[in-house]
């Protein structure tokens, strides 16, 4: 009887230890995709902003504008 109540004991623990780092895996993916989001949407800022620049005349702004809210995207992408 000692046995099984110990048995049931550890399978349990280890059932609320798996709950726990379910919970903790899921806060983390979903902080990394707010991250991701935000990386996208301010990269979109980037080339707009990139896009008055060119219509100013301010090609060489836009241009490195540009090109830094590419790389932004593309890191976003990578996560």
């Amino acid at each position: 009887m000692k046995k099984i109540i110990a048995a049931a004991s550890a399978a349990a623990l280890g059932l609320g230890l798996a709950a726990c780092a379910s919970e903790e895996e899921a806060a983390v993916e979903e902080s990394q995709e707010v991250a991701e989001d935000v990386m996208e949407e301010t990269a979109d800022a980037m080339e707009e902003s990139a896009d008055a620049m060119d219509e100013a005349g301010m090609e060489a702004e836009a241009e490195t504008m540009d090109a830094e809210a590419d790389a932004m995207d593309e890191a976003a992408d990578a996560m």
